[in-house]
């Protein structure tokens, strides 16, 4: 599995899960695990900043959203120096066990959000990381089916561009955990 593929058809697309470095895939926007103040850290995020040019997108951010981006939701730039167009920031929660349902539901607001800027700006292809499982501890085996039912949900919207939704994992046993919960994420 560690070097495997794992695709869903749904509806005019795809969702796809593998192992790969988000900011080397070719496709039309990058969704970036984001902080609330969008000021680039560790992980995914500080791996995008240094793709897309640090400096470069800082100064983006900081003019375009000088007020952050709560968490739950996501916001738009260029893709700077990077191959995709638009780099989507989405902010996902810090995990509590004690707050489940509440991060649950800003996880997916998060993809929800992230995948309806995409689809705003034309975008056919978008590729994402597994948002809050780093840093943040959100348990990936909770985090996987919310994922992958909000890209399926964003795939099935009337109009969409969307045609390919491609999680990029940064581990084996992300990707095994990922392709586990998309062989239950049937199509309605």
């Amino acid at each position: 599995m560690a070097a495997g593929r794992e695709e869903l058809e749904v509806g005019a697309g795809r969702i796809s899960v593998e192992r790969a470095d988000v900011t080397a895939l070719e496709v039309d926007a990058v969704v970036n695990a984001a902080n609330s103040q969008l000021a680039g850290g560790g992980g995914v995020d500080g791996a995008i900043h240094r793709a897309a040019g640090r400096h470069e997108l800082q100064e983006e951010l900081h003019r375009r959203y000088p007020g952050g981006c709560p968490t739950g939701s996501a916001v738009i730039t260029s893709g700077q120096r990077m191959r995709a167009a638009h780099i989507v920031h989405a902010v996902g929660p810090r995990w509590s066990a004690a707050r489940a349902a509440e991060c649950d539901g800003q996880l997916r607001s998060a993809y929800r959000s992230a995948l309806a800027l995409a689809a705003a700006e034309g975008c056919a292809t978008v590729a994402t990381p597994s948002i809050s499982t780093g840093i943040y501890g959100f348990p990936v085996e909770r985090a996987a089916p919310i994922a992958l039912t909000a890209a399926r949900e964003a795939l099935e919207e009337a109009g969409t561009p969307l045609r390919e939704v491609r999680f990029a994992l940064f581990s084996d046993s992300d990707l095994e955990v990922f392709a586990a919960a998309l062989a239950t994420t049937a199509p309605r």
